[in-house]
């Protein structure tokens, strides 16, 4: 079976669902399975498996600045390319975003599994209906990865879904070799826009002892003025846009990884690669983070919101390493069960019951 996946975003800018897709094509290759990638990339694309489509366009979407690529240039790159690879199926990561994958939608040149990651709200759900809804109906499989992102198309496309489990590559964050750093640090990594909390953290940092390092990785809308709100603060060290091997070899060497996210996060991925990496983990009470992490067993969840609650667990936990131990183990027992490979086989089944005539449908919960 030859497997083409499609993601809208762009694969040179960071984000949960390029991640997602370029982790799921090396675990279906890994395991025998043909696998391509199709998707924009804002220079040289990050694999020999992927075929770019071109370059991508900021656009609003969920909140946050999606890297899309909606253009007829980008259409006709990914039309040639599915005509030419010969593809057995399609599967479609966030399969109605402007761009390839509501092409595919269109066209259904082959049989189409589509993967649901939003959650929140959606304004081209609501307001392009019935167009999205009949696209969504040319899907032969529909998964969603949280109970959130299922409650989302549903509302608005209605149809069943196949509960998923999104995964992580397990060994390159147990080889990770760990950043140094000789006095309690704290990481915080993601995009600086309002709904991913980085403000919250730094107003908790202000209460925090002197000794407490803080690492921010990534950039955004709200980078230059957060860094001078706290500037001459010598605590916090701006690490701008990181790698992959950076980014597990900070959470590596942190003792803390803090996710303050406010709304919009369907399933917390990065939890995962924390737990992998063997670092204890506070975040914000969300139902897309109690997913992955069980409250006080996995991880030690706060209201969003509130930087006094924020401070005071990062305080606490931080004094009681025993407790951090705990945290650690169990988190790293979990993520065990959201491992890549176990997603593979998990889709695998599902592209054979679509090529096959013999989709599944209806909500499935096979996941930890």
């Amino acid at each position: 079976m030859r497997i083409g996946l499609v993601c809208p975003y762009s694969l040179t800018v960071y984000g949960g669902v390029q991640s997602q897709v370029l982790a799921l094509a090396r675990a279906l290759r890994a395991g025998g399975h043909d696998t391509r990638v199709l998707a924009p990339c804002d220079g040289p694309p990050p694999d020999s498996y992927v075929t770019p489509l071109g370059n991508s366009f900021p656009t609003a979407a969920n909140g946050s600045m999606a890297p899309l690529a909606p253009d007829a240039s980008a259409q006709l790159r990914f039309i040639r390319a599915v005509r030419d690879e010969g593809f057995d199926l399609l599967h479609l990561h966030e399969p109605l975003a402007p761009g390839a994958t509501m092409t595919a939608c269109v066209l259904r040149p082959v049989p189409l599994v589509g993967t649901f990651h939003a959650a929140g709200t959606s304004a081209s759900y609501r307001w392009g209906r019935p167009a999205v809804r009949w696209l969504a109906s040319r899907l032969d499989v529909r998964c969603a990865v949280s109970d959130d992102a299922e409650e989302l198309a549903q509302r608005y496309l209605g149809g069943t879904y196949v509960s998923i489990f999104n995964g992580i590559e397990l060994e390159p964050y147990a080889k990770a070799e760990p950043s140094p750093t000789d006095v309690p640090t704290i990481l915080f990594l993601g995009r600086h826009e309002e709904r991913k909390g980085l403000s919250v953290l730094l107003e908790a940092m202000a209460t925090l002892g002197r000794d407490v390092r803080l690492w921010v990785a990534g950039e955004g809308p709200e980078t230059e003025r957060l860094r001078g709100r706290v500037a001459g603060d010598p605590r916090i060290e701006w690490l701008g846009q990181i790698d992959e091997d950076e980014k597990r070899a900070r959470l590596r060497g942190a003792d803390i990884y803090c996710a303050p996210s406010l709304r919009g996060e369907s399933f917390g991925v990065v939890l995962l690669e924390a737990m992998a990496a063997c670092t204890a983990i506070v975040a914000s009470d969300l139902a897309g983070y109690r997913r992955v992490a069980r409250p006080d067993r996995d991880a030690v969840l706060v209201p969003p919101g509130e930087p006094v609650a924020l401070a005071e667990a990062l305080r606490s936990l931080l004094a009681r390493p025993a407790r951090m131990e705990e945290l650690v183990a169990s988190g790293e027992e979990r993520v065990q069960g959201f491992s890549m490979d176990r997603l593979a086989d998990r889709y695998v089944e599902l592209y054979r019951g679509a090529v096959t005539g013999r989709p599944v449908h209806g909500t499935s919960r096979r996941e930890p």
